[in-house]
């Protein structure tokens, strides 16, 4: 039996969203504009997604506009508030989401100035520094609330007062910190926030963003009334029914299930740490969505391991989904002051609601066997069994972190 450990590029769909699909599809829903009796049904299925997916998160279910994923929503919320508002500065920093990078380069080659603020050495970003950068009016704040590769949760409510004062609409990508943490939107004070579907067990295609009452956005796609005339088109009724299920399994069980998925991470890592010498936690020790472990492994190449790992059905990334077949290393882990070696030697391992303990009992000693075959096979430079460049001289007492 495989033993998947890629949540935090996708999880596997949950019984309960199976259901659901079912029963939509039983029901023979119709378009949710259309007046008569089937289309009416389907919107009353659309607006209870809605509010499903708004309580979540503590907003207003008319603040909620369904999308086709975490891409599109970042993408959304960073060209609509762009087109709505005029200042040429954006502040983010340099290791968010390529769904937040690659639109905001596009915006800098059209004339807009994009400051990168850089993170701390465990993937940290200083309320501060935002602050720093936002000297001069600005039109949008675009922060990863939890970073997809190294668990990083950012203290987001100390940017919010900043990015006011500099006339900045604040925007969170949360794809991977609903359903992991508690997120609520009033507290976090943020204008926009992004929500990825698949990421809670919901399928691949459907994704929300919070758009706060009152803020002002250009529309992604021009048409029809629908979604707030942010989205013409007809909603994929069938996703919204299922990130709605989704999230109504999320919210039954949030605080039991992070301590569960927690504990069960602790001990693949004590495990790990234990058969691995010099293995290293990348990322902050506490304060990091709880499922995600980024490690880099002694003396191997991060993309042999993923390879070896597969085979013997262990199912493991290098990173960010979007970034998959890549060799290069990854930009968040270079962009916190690893080594190329370093980062080349480093794999992502997230859990998710579907991870048993049998599974981390299993993986840790398929891991680690893999390991030692692959370091005997294939020994990579000696800067990746140091930790990398220049930060070999301090490697040691990171590995004992």
């Amino acid at each position: 039996m495989r033993i998947y450990l890629d949540y935090n590029a996708g999880a596997p769909l949950r019984p309960e969203v199976r259901a659901a699909i079912a029963r939509l599809c039983d029901a023979d829903a119709a378009n949710p504009a259309a007046v008569h009796h089937s289309g009416q049904r389907a919107r009353r299925a659309l607006e209870q997604a809605r509010a499903q997916v708004a309580q979540l998160i503590g907003a207003d279910p008319r603040e909620i506009v369904f999308t086709s994923g975490g891409t599109e929503s970042n993408n959304l919320a960073i060209a609509g508030a762009a087109q709505a508002h005029p200042a040429r500065r954006i502040v983010t920093s340099g290791i968010e989401h390529s769904s937040i990078l690659a639109p905001l380069e596009a915006l800098a080659r059209l004339g807009r100035e994009v400051v990168y603020v850089a993170p701390d050495r465990e993937g940290r970003i200083a309320p501060e520094a935002v602050a720093d950068a936002l000297d001069a009016p600005a039109s949008l704040v675009s922060i990863g609330l939890a970073n997809a590769e190294v668990g990083a949760v950012q203290e987001a409510a100390a940017m919010a007062e900043p990015a006011a004062r500099a006339g900045a609409l604040f925007h969170l990508d949360a794809a991977q910190a609903v359903g992991r943490i508690a997120v609520r939107v009033r507290d976090l004070r943020c204008d926009l926030m992004t929500l990825s579907g698949h990421k809670l067990g919901a399928p691949a295609g459907i994704g929300a963003l919070y758009v706060r009452d009152g803020v002002a956005i250009a529309p992604a796609l021009l048409g029809g009334p629908q979604e707030s005339g942010l989205r013409a088109g007809t909603p994929n009724l069938l996703g919204a029914v299922a990130l709605g299920a989704a999230v109504e399994a999320v919210s039954a069980a949030l605080e039991e299930e992070s301590a569960r998925v927690g504990a069960l991470s602790e001990r693949l890592l004590a495990l790990l740490r234990a058969a691995i010498p010099g293995l290293r936690l990348n990322g902050p020790r506490s304060n990091r969505v709880s499922n995600t472990l980024n490690l880099t492994f002694p003396g191997v190449l991060g993309e042999s391991m993923l390879i070896a790992l597969d085979l013997e059905g262990v199912e493991v990334s290098m990173g960010s989904a979007c970034a998959a077949g890549a060799v290069e290393p990854s930009h968040v882990l270079l962009a916190m002051g690893l080594g190329r070696e370093a980062a080349r030697s480093s794999l992502r391992v997230s859990l998710g609601w579907n991870t048993r303990a049998a599974d981390i009992e299993r993986a840790a000693e398929i891991i680690a066997r893999v390991w030692r075959r692959v370091r005997a096979a294939e020994p990579a430079d000696s800067d990746a069994a140091n930790g990398g460049g220049s930060r070999g001289a301090d490697s040691s007492a990171e590995a004992a972190r």
